[in-house]
Formats: structure tokens, C-alpha cells, sequence
């Protein structure tokens, strides 16, 4: 029996490696600064999702796939993420996770319109990112005149506000949300927001609006914004004296939150909502996704892994249904897909945004995040 030479094994194998299709997948989050624990967490997800595909052996038309994540630290600046943004697409990935933060989502959000990148943000809620006519944009999550409805409707009906003190970041979410829930406060009647205060996403002194709050003695603290000034704020209001509850969205939502607040934390002090929500028929894949990630980062995820994971894996489903990683060619069969994921059934609307949107409830006791309520 003949040997094949090795110098035709080698040519066979280079052959076959040219053969394979490499699929490149972004993902654009801010990996350093105040964010950086809510950045990771998505590029983890995105990272385990991508590793899951290529596992499994999944193809394109019936050829080999070579799954490939790229993933660029966007810094929760505007600027830096159109920067990032133009880098992936200079890179020649067919679809994109991210944005984290509004306010980095939407720009970047026109470098990919532009290049026909269709984007999935496991994370962005300003209704204007998918409402600027581009039909490559998406999202997993709720948007936020869902998110502010909810909460203002919980924050007087359920908490029984009467008063109710607003302060936003003045980033494009944390205003953005501060609005919608403004807007949901007054629709409802009943409560009366007796001060609205303004900070920035930087900073770390909260006492002057604080103190001006506090004269008001509101029975909740509305925040928009993110943990890391949360946090902070909440120590402050310990100091002050000021006993209202601090309610939120899902930029506070987070595991780190016990330990940027410490003790100013307490039991049932902070209500906040993440704009996705896990049914009950969901939760042992949530729970088998979750116990993954603690072991293999050896972190308990934040809050956007499942949602990044789950963004990844759509992309690769309308891939495979259109048989064409092209995003001219695929973009289509996403705007039409049906996929069940880890967070649930994922289709989207005519603008991209996610249909029969689920959003969750927290509230924080003894330390942890504990689930108060699913509400569609």
C-alpha cells in the first residue's frame, strides 16, 4: 500500500484550513473606566458564544466555519466608539455585538449602517437608536419608554410615592431614562417630582443637589444612570440622612452594586429593572449559562453576558438560514428571525427592536440581587 508524501498531507492541509470560512464577529464595549465590569461582561458572553459555535462545528452552507470575536474597548465615549466602530468594519466583520452605553451606541451605530454591518446591542435603551430608520440596527433588550413606564408605574403604585426626587448623569441614557420616567410619573398622577438635579457620569460629590433634595424629604430617589456613580451616591444619602429608596434602571443593576454602595445598601433600599427578563420556563438555562460563567471567569456575571451570548447566536442562526455570512445577504432573514435563546424567544419589530419585550424587577437584600417581579 502506497504512503501519501508528506509534502501532499501538508498541501492537503493547507487546502483544507483555505477552505474553511472565517466568520468575524465584533464586539465594541467599554473594556476600561468606570463601566469597564459592565463592558467585560458582554465581551465574556459574546466570547462564550463564539467558542460555543465553534465547538459544536457549526457551518454556513455546509462549509466549515471558523468562528472569530474582535473585540474593541469603545471607552463609553462617543467618539471613541465611532473610532472602534470604523476598526471593525476596516476589519471585515459580518455583524457586530455593542454597543454598552446609549450614548456610544447610536454614533457608532451610523459607521455601521453605512458599511451594512448589521448591529444587535445587548445592552443600549434610547428608543433613538433603532428608531433612525437604519434597518441595521437591533437590540435583545427593552427600550426605555418601557423601562420608564414600568418604573414609575411600580415607584407610585407599588412603593406608594408621593414624592419624588429626580437626578439624571446627562449621558444620552441616564437623561434619556430620567425623561421617560418623568413622563410615566405624570401619566400615572398621584406623585409630585419635587426636584430634578443633574450630575455627570464622572462624578464623585453629590452633596449640593443632595442637599437640596433633602429639603424636599422625598419618599424616592430617582437615579439615571450607571452603578459607579450610583454607588457613591447612595453613601452620600446615608450621610445625609435621606432614608428614600433608590430606584433605577439596569446601569445599577448590577453585582458590583453591594460593593460600590457598602453598607448605605441596605435591604429593599434599591429597586432598579434590567430590561430583559428570564420566564420561568427559562430559568434553568439561565441558571446552567450563569454556573458556566462562574466557572469559567471565575466572576458572577453582571447583567449583559446572557443577552451578548444571545446576540452572537441569532446572528450566527440568520447566517445559517440564509446560508451567507454576507451581511447583504443575511441581514434579511435577521430582520425576520425567531430564535429561542438563553434569554428567551428573540424576533424583532420593524424597528429592531425586540418584540414582547420582558423587563425584571430587583431589589437588593442582604447583599444580593434578589428578583422581585418578570413584567411584559
Amino acid at each position: 500500500m502506497r504512503r501519501t508524501p508528506p509534502f501532499v498531507l501538508l498541501l492537503l492541509t493547507l487546502a483544507s484550513a483555505q477552505a474553511q470560512t472565517v466568520v468575524k464577529i465584533g464586539a465594541a464595549a467599554p473594556y476600561s473606566g468606570q463601566s469597564a465590569h459592565q463592558g467585560k461582561d458582554i465581551e465574556n458572553g459574546a466570547q462564550m458564544a463564539i467558542d460555543d459555535l465553534n465547538a459544536k462545528g457549526v457551518t454556513i452552507d455546509g462549509k466549515k466555519v471558523q468562528w472569530v470575536l474582535l473585540a474593541e474597548d469603545d471607552g463609553s465615549d462617543p467618539k471613541q466608539g465611532t473610532a472602534v466602530a470604523q476598526k471593525l468594519v476596516d476589519a471585515g466583520v459580518a455583524g457586530v455585538v455593542g454597543h454598552l452605553n446609549s450614548g456610544t451606541t447610536v454614533p457608532a451605530s451610523k459607521i455601521y449602517h453605512s458599511a451594512g454591518v448589521p448591529q444587535i446591542s445587548p445592552a443600549a435603551t434610547t428608543p433613538l437608536y433603532t428608531h433612525q430608520g437604519f434597518e441595521t440596527a437591533f437590540r435583545v433588550v427593552a427600550n426605555d419608554n418601557l423601562v420608564g413606564r414600568v418604573l414609575a408605574r411600580y415607584t407610585v403604585a407599588t412603593l406608594k410615592a408621593s414624592k419624588i426626587a429626580v437626578i439624571d448623569d446627562r449621558t444620552a441614557f441616564g437623561q434619556g431614562l430620567a425623561d421617560e420616567f418623568v413622563k410615566g410619573v405624570k401619566s400615572t398622577g398621584g406623585a409630585q417630582i419635587v426636584s430634578r438635579q443633574f450630575t455627570s457620569d464622572k462624578a464623585v460629590d453629590f452633596n449640593a443637589i443632595l442637599t437640596q433634595i433633602r429639603a424636599h424629604k422625598p419618599d424616592v430617589v430617582f437615579y439615571g444612570g450607571m452603578d459607579a456613580v450610583a454607588g457613591p451616591m447612595l453613601k452620600q444619602m446615608k450621610a445625609l440622612g435621606i432614608t428614600a429608596r433608590l430606584v433605577s434602571g439596569d446601569g445599577i443593576c448590577s453585582e458590583k452594586m453591594p460593593i460600590l454602595a457598602g453598607d448605605a445598601l441596605g435591604d429593599d433600599k434599591v429597586i432598579c429593572v434590567v430590561a430583559g427578563g428570564i420566564d420561568k420556563q427559562q430559568q434553568p438555562a439561565y441558571d446552567a449559562f450563569a454556573a458556566r460563567y462562574q466557572q469559567r471567569y471565575k466572576l458572577s456575571l453582571q447583567t449583559y453576558a446572557p443577552y451578548a451570548y444571545d446576540a452572537v447566536m441569532v446572528l450566527a442562526s440568520a447566517m445559517q438560514q440564509a446560508r451567507s455570512a454576507d451581511p447583504a445577504r443575511y441581514l434579511p432573514a435577521l430582520a425576520n428571525v425567531r430564535y429561542q435563546g438563553i434569554t428567551g424567544t428573540i424576533s424583532f419589530d420593524a424597528n429592531g427592536d425586540l418584540r414582547n419585550a420582558a423587563l425584571t424587577l430587583f431589589t437588593y437584600r442582604h447583599g444580593k440581587k434578589t428578583s422581585l417581579q418578570v413584567v411584559r
